[in-house]
């Protein structure tokens, strides 16, 4: 293995036990010394690849941002618009967040917490993630009002509040009770609330 790539395997060997690591104990738990023991890296080799610990965290949310779009936003585009993308990306989000390997991990929604009375840019950097993932849910709720697939009166604010609470439900459930049935809860609460908003024209 030449110099190069065994530097980019070891880059990536620290970004996974972060990753691990910040799903685990919050973003704001991430330190380099912790990493050089878990990894068994020096801390100064960690220092090297990923520089500050800001860098750090900046990098565990880059390669959060890569995974969710692989695991959730990209293969819900292959739905149809409409109500069909909104429950493919619900579906998608809560697949990844109830799962075993990542406890529920979810870095945007558990750093909302975690940082939701402190300043600087990190705080800023979860509050720009939560604001476009909520955009995107909006934009597709927008275009199941236009297809017809819910009512035109549907507040699409309110449908992506409703559908925000039933995930940080189900996050406190999976992580904090450790309930295993918190997702199938979910998804039958998830179906409730969408039947509330589907408009009279929508055939099931």
């Amino acid at each position: 293995m030449n110099t190069t790539a065994k530097s980019e395997t070891t880059y990536a060997t620290i970004i996974a036990a972060a990753m691990d690591m910040a799903a685990a104990e919050g973003i704001g738990k991430l330190s380099l010394g912790e990493l050089a023991k878990r990894t068994g890296i020096s801390k100064s080799g960690v220092f090297s690849r990923v520089g500050s610990l800001e860098a750090l965290q900046g990098a565990v949310l880059d390669e959060y941002d890569r995974r969710f779009a692989d695991e959730v936003f990209m293969p819900s585009m292959a739905a149809a618009k409409g109500l069909p993308r909104l429950v493919m990306q619900v579906n998608l989000w809560l697949k990844k967040i109830s799962s075993e390997a990542t406890r529920g991990a979810c870095l945007y929604t558990a750093g909302a917490f975690e940082f939701d009375d402190l300043a600087g840019p990190l705080r800023d950097r979860i509050e720009q993630g939560v604001a476009r993932w909520r955009a995107s849910l909006r934009k597709t709720v927008l275009q199941a009002m236009e297809a017809g697939h819910l009512r035109p009166d549907t507040d699409p604010e309110q449908l992506v509040f409703e559908i925000y609470s039933l995930v940080i439900g189900v996050m406190h459930d999976v992580r904090f009770l450790r309930d295993d049935t918190a997702p199938k809860r979910m998804a039958r609460a998830f179906n409730r609330l969408i039947s509330t908003y589907k408009s009279f024209n929508e055939v099931e």
